[in-house]
């Protein structure tokens, strides 16, 4: 195989997409490599191990969410449902065009009670999801129950998501979207 230049980025974008859709355990560093058009001891030349590359895959994905998702509720130029309509198209958007379903949810599953480091990612990614959610919709419930309902709406889009994948239709996990758009 040919030797070619390649980015850090690169190599999670494909390493994202491999443990996605064959899991983390199923995903080799050769087949890390062969996604990449590299050869498996390149992959050395930009990461240490495997764990690195699980890890760095779970922070680019929560920095993705951080940058794209949840910070629209932090907009102080729109309204209350105008950014959570914003809020659910996004993530729609992002797991409508996601094949393998949501990393984070799959690896927390998978590896979360052997990896402590993975672990500790993925609780950071979800209580960033849910506490962007209670900050939209504080105000209309008191802080208690915006929390309760963001940790709901985060639970019911990770099953939204499993069930999508697994029946290969999105018109259940769209109705979890409307129904937190519906508490608006």
């Amino acid at each position: 195989m040919a030797i070619k230049k390649t980015s850090r980025e690169d190599i999670l974008r494909n390493s994202i997409k491999l443990f996605k859709i064959n899991g983390y355990y199923n995903t080799s560093m050769a087949k890390i490599a062969s996604a990449c058009g590299l050869i498996k001891g390149s992959i050395y030349h930009y990461f240490k191990s495997k764990d690195e590359i699980g890890l760095e895959s779970l922070k680019y994905i929560h920095q993705y969410f951080e940058d794209n998702i949840y910070n629209i509720a932090y907009l102080d130029n729109m309204s209350k449902k105008e950014k959570i309509r914003l809020f659910v198209k996004r993530t729609d958007e992002y797991f409508l065009d996601s094949e393998g379903g949501c990393l984070l949810g799959n690896l927390a599953l998978e590896v979360s009670s052997e990896n402590v480091m993975f672990k500790d990612e993925i609780r950071a990614y979800f209580l960033a999801w849910e506490e962007a959610l209670a900050f939209i919709l504080k105000g209309r419930y008191t802080q208690d129950e915006a929390l309760e309902l963001a940790k709901e709406y985060v639970a019911l889009t990770q099953g939204a998501i499993m069930m999508m994948t697994l029946h290969n239709e999105t018109k259940s996990y769209l109705k979890v979207g409307q129904k937190i758009i519906d508490l608006i």
